[in-house]
């Protein structure tokens, strides 16, 4: 059951915190709700939180150009949700490797695959109590890079309400399996020259998924250099998906 906790509006968005169980989120609509509108559930990457700048700039721009609701939720252990010993030792574990000059991504995998073992049935919950929301109808869709890819294609692989999919900036090794089964139309992110993600891994994620719409956007530059056009482009991406 959702319950709405908060509430305030600005620039034409309302912005709602939300409780589902014990998973808190935050969901941004329209100011002008007279009509039902799709939803986009919107994962937020590792180490940060459901108000993270980038989760509200794109929660801004679905909401401004394409008139959706999009929703957030803390994924386990982060923002506002309390980390497990578990949780302790991985990111000290992640911390480790990083000061030591080693690969980040065997732990990153093993880690966002626990993470999304915990958060496929959240999200589902979620996406349940949404649903009843009067304001929110239509088609679904996700958009997710790094641990919300992590957590989002095992997700949208056992979730038929999603439609459509925005992913990027992952590893393959966890997740090709789970890619497998999708078949929704795809945009897909990887930056040409990252640091942590070989080229041909990003290739090889987006080379699993089964879908006969997909479509792969690679740039060049580092890990944390995905252009903020990008952003732009899941929007389009959304609205011709979500809207047609």
């Amino acid at each position: 059951m959702l319950q709405f906790t908060a509430q305030t509006s600005a620039n034409g968005v309302l912005e709602r915190d939300f409780i589902v169980g014990d998973v808190p989120g935050v969901l941004w609509s329209p100011a002008d709700r007279s009509e039902p509108a799709p939803l986009v559930l919107m994962g937020h990457g590792g180490g940060t939180h459901k108000r993270w700048p980038a989760m509200t700039g794109r929660a801004a721009l679905l909401v401004a150009g394409g008139g959706f609701h999009v929703a957030v939720v803390d994924a386990p252990g982060h923002g506002d949700r309390p980390r497990t010993a578990h949780d302790e030792r991985e990111v000290a574990e992640l911390f480790r490797a990083r000061a030591a000059g080693e690969p980040e991504g065997p732990v990153v995998v093993r880690y966002n695959a626990h993470l999304a073992e915990r958060a496929v049935p959240e999200w589902r919950a979620t996406l349940d109590a949404l649903e009843e929301v009067p304001e929110i109808a239509g088609p679904v869709g996700f958009y997710g890079l790094n641990m919300a890819t992590a957590i989002g294609v095992p997700f949208v692989a056992t979730e038929p309400r999603i439609t459509a999919a925005v992913f990027g900036l992952h590893w393959p090794d966890a997740l090709a399996e789970a890619a497998r089964k999708i078949t929704i139309p795809i945009e897909y992110a990887m930056q040409w020259d990252d640091e942590h993600i070989p080229r041909e891994s990003g290739l090889a994620l987006f080379d699993a998924f089964a879908s006969t719409e997909k479509t792969l956007h690679a740039n060049p530059g580092r890990h944390k250099d995905l252009p903020r056009f990008e952003s732009d482009s899941a929007v389009r991406f959304f609205v011709r998906h979500l809207r047609s």
